[in-house]
């Protein structure tokens, strides 16, 4: 049903100032810039996903809903975007799973930088506050050209916070069909972690257990971006005036990370490589 997450969207309010950090941080340069019904996107792409950013620039419903997002919860993660192959056999699904799919609509974008359009069909649903959009394309954008040495080079994990653990794990689990990996917990680490696989990367979904489970929205919390060469992206990105922590073992066995605690436009983020 799903084949992969195609972009996540982090709602920004200066789109400038977004793409800087992320040219900064993935060592990679915009791959497509757009602008449409007062509001701006900038579409960094890796091997297995893209980051759209999204920030208002003048009037129009899209920059209002942007607005909007940005006063009710500030600079943050906020839809996950998944590609599919069938749009109408999909759609049917998430009926028959109750999830309330939006009536199926066509999409595009032209390219600030080339002048090329990119089209695709998409439908979204709500993810218990996370928006959920599901995008069956007909153009894929082109990659994001490396700008440095040691380039972040694709999406380990995206994390997902919830209060309500067995409530998320019905959703990415038996409802939108994506394949648990781990449900495990952990009173060292104090989280209930689910991973489940989507393409080659993971979906995190995390439950604090110091909360008592609850009804409340879920959040789209963090990124976790994979490196070649671990140490060399850390010294590319001290070198570059950011805050990276030194590097540890991984909780995921044959791993090394370090996280990264400033230029992120406030998105937690960790870097991973293999030992």
């Amino acid at each position: 049903m799903i084949a992969a997450l195609d972009h996540i969207v982090l709602v920004i309010r200066d789109i400038e100032a977004g793409i800087a950090a992320y040219r900064t941080l993935l060592g990679r340069d915009v791959a497509w810039r757009a602008g449409a019904d007062g509001a701006a996107s900038a579409l960094f792409t890796t091997a297995n996903v893209a980051l759209e950013l999204v920030a208002p620039t003048g009037d129009g419903a899209a920059g209002e809903r942007v607005r909007a997002a940005l006063e009710a919860g500030g600079e943050r993660l906020t839809s996950l975007c998944f590609r599919v192959d069938d749009i109408e056999t999909l759609h049917r699904r998430l009926e028959r799973r109750g999830l309330a799919p939006e009536p199926i609509a066509d999409g595009a974008s032209v390219d600030a930088i080339s002048g090329a359009t990119r089209r695709w069909r998409r439908t979204r649903a709500d993810g218990h506050g996370v928006k959920l959009f599901f995008i069956d394309p007909a153009d894929a954008p082109p990659p994001s050209p490396a700008l440095a040495d040691a380039p972040l080079t694709a999406l380990d994990h995206v994390v997902v916070t919830t209060p309500a653990p067995d409530r998320a794990a019905a959703l990415y689990g038996a409802r939108l069909g994506l394949d648990m990996a781990l449900d495990r917990t952990n009173p060292a680490w104090g989280s209930r972690l689910m991973f489940f696989r989507c393409g080659d990367m993971i979906v995190e979904v995390m439950h604090a257990l110091k909360d008592s489970a609850g009804e409340g929205p879920d959040r789209l919390w963090g990124l976790s971006w994979r490196a070649a060469d671990l140490a060399a992206a850390q010294a590319r990105l001290i070198g570059a005036g950011l805050d990276a922590s030194e590097i540890r073992t991984g909780r995921k066995p044959g791993t090394e990370v370090f996280t990264v605690r400033n230029g992120t436009m406030g998105v937690p983020t960790l870097v991973i490589g293999r030992t």
